[in-house]
């Protein structure tokens, strides 16, 4: 990967000179972190009037202010929306199935006992393809405490590696929301976003989510907590019916990352001249591994085999995949703000000025990446938005380099990841939910989540940064 950036070949002739244009870009950034953290305004509306105000002190053309904004907003939406609610909907069904709990099990039987916590991590990261951190940890911690139960020891043995799992997940891989806008702002290919972000997640995971996490388990004894005792818990877990089969659970969830990298594969290919492009299989071979494609089959296999063949009916799967929705809806409209932010930037010329700076300074551009997305998550709180608003600063510079490839892309937009997942604190919603969860207090919570996701961060980066130096 180029460490310094160039100018591109059409670039935007900006309005103001580099300083001004740096200057105004940075107290956007800071009038926007004032505004969502001390005035706790919704950061939809938030990332609207800072956009809104960032394009007039950036001298747009006030004709173009709003075609600016609203083109910025709909390109967002157009890589993010369809990915995000589809991985939802196929998070929901292997929810409402009960496949969560059969793979755990399975994974537990599989691997012994001895190795539980190690077995109950893969399951996390398995499901963290399609489920939120969030909504994958409520699922799984059920499994988690009954596992701790059973084998004994600090809940936190079990609970960090799956946690982690979710985490590397959540943050490295489409379709959530932060790859898949940083990927839409940078012009990254999904395909081999997924196949590079498996790369970088399996062994942060291993490192920083297994090896952490049971290194801290083993120091920090937490019992399982008492809201964690219930019958529902207990119920099924030695009741292989309880539901569908973990090949039918695994299967599910790589139909849609092999359909994913069929696309990939074949583009590779026909580059490389090995197939025909213009061959009509080769073609709908394409367009069926186009991601959303892809999720949009995988989501209608599941209705069929974890639902409809399991004895719900088409109107009750209809209802949940509707409210799965509800919850996204926020996540996605600030994306598409994220979206909306970045093109101001690139509108008035921001890209040109970092790219600039950057040169005069030697920085490299992935590393310049991670900085940003480091600082706004350290300020801010949210991964997601952080990963979001640090794609929009950064794109503007990486459209105006030149050499860099689509793996250089992809490194830039997993670099943006890392940074965005270091020093969960207090101004994290995940903090709070990890901690309250595990039942562990507010110092605790800072020496294992925290740590925890820093690690994540930090192993994350040096990997990716590893890989920009070799491909």
């Amino acid at each position: 990967m180029p460490n310094l950036l160039a100018q591109g070949a059409e670039p935007v002739v900006p309005a103001l000179s580099a300083g001004p244009a740096l200057a105004i870009a940075a107290a956007s950034i800071a009038v926007l972190l004032v505004l969502i953290m001390a005035l706790k305004m919704q950061p939809l509306i938030a990332l609207l009037l800072v956009s809104l105000g960032s394009a007039l002190a950036l001298q747009v053309p006030v004709g173009e202010v709003m075609d600016t904004l609203l083109g910025g907003l709909g390109e967002t939406l157009a890589e993010v929306a369809l990915l995000v609610a589809l991985g939802a909907m196929l998070g929901r069904m292997l929810e409402i199935s009960g496949g969560a709990a059969v793979l755990a099990r399975a994974l537990v039987r599989r691997f012994g006992e001895r190795r539980a916590p190690f077995a109950l991590g893969v399951a996390g990261m398995l499901f963290g393809f399609p489920i939120f951190l969030d909504a994958g940890v409520i699922i799984f911690l059920p499994i988690v405490f009954s596992v701790a139960r059973r084998l004994g020891g600090s809940v936190l043995r079990y609970g960090l590696p799956v946690a982690g799992g979710f985490a590397v997940m959540h943050v490295f891989l489409p379709p959530h929301p932060g790859p898949v806008a940083a990927a839409g702002l940078l012009g990254a290919d999904i395909g081999l976003l997924v196949l590079l972000g498996l790369v970088v997640a399996v062994p942060t995971w291993l490192i920083a989510g297994y090896g952490f996490g049971r290194w801290a388990g083993e120091r920090i004894y937490l019992p399982v907590p008492e809201m964690s005792v219930t019958a529902e818990g207990e119920q099924d877990e030695d009741d292989p019916a309880g539901g569908p089969s973990a090949f039918t659970v695994i299967a599910m969830l790589l139909l849609p990352l092999l359909l994913i990298l069929l696309n990939t594969g074949l583009s590779t290919l026909a580059e490389a001249g090995v197939v025909d492009d213009s061959a009509q299989w080769v073609q709908i071979a394409t367009l069926i591994g186009e991601s959303p494609v892809a999720l949009v089959i995988s989501v209608l296999v599941a209705c069929v085999l974890l639902g409809l063949r399991r004895g719900m009916r088409a109107a009750e799967i209809e209802q949940q995949l509707t409210d799965c929705l509800g919850p996204i809806a926020a996540v996605i409209l600030v994306t598409g703000a994220g979206g909306m932010f970045g093109a101001v930037l690139e509108a008035g010329g921001v890209g040109q000025a970092l790219a600039g700076a950057l040169n005069a300074l030697g920085i490299p551009l992935i590393l310049a990446a991670f900085v940003i997305a480091m600082v706004m998550r350290v300020a801010q709180g949210s991964a997601t938005v952080a990963l979001t608003t640090a794609a929009g600063f950064i794109a503007p510079a990486v459209h105006a380099a030149q050499g860099l490839s689509p793996a250089d892309v992809c490194l830039i937009v997993l670099a943006i990841a890392a940074g965005a997942t270091v020093l969960s604190h207090v101004n994290d919603s995940g903090f709070w939910l990890i901690g309250r969860l595990l039942g562990m207090d507010v110092p605790t919570t800072l020496r294992t989540w925290t740590v925890l996701e820093t690690l994540i961060g930090l192993i994350g980066f040096a990997i990716t940064w590893g890989l920009s130096l070799v491909l």
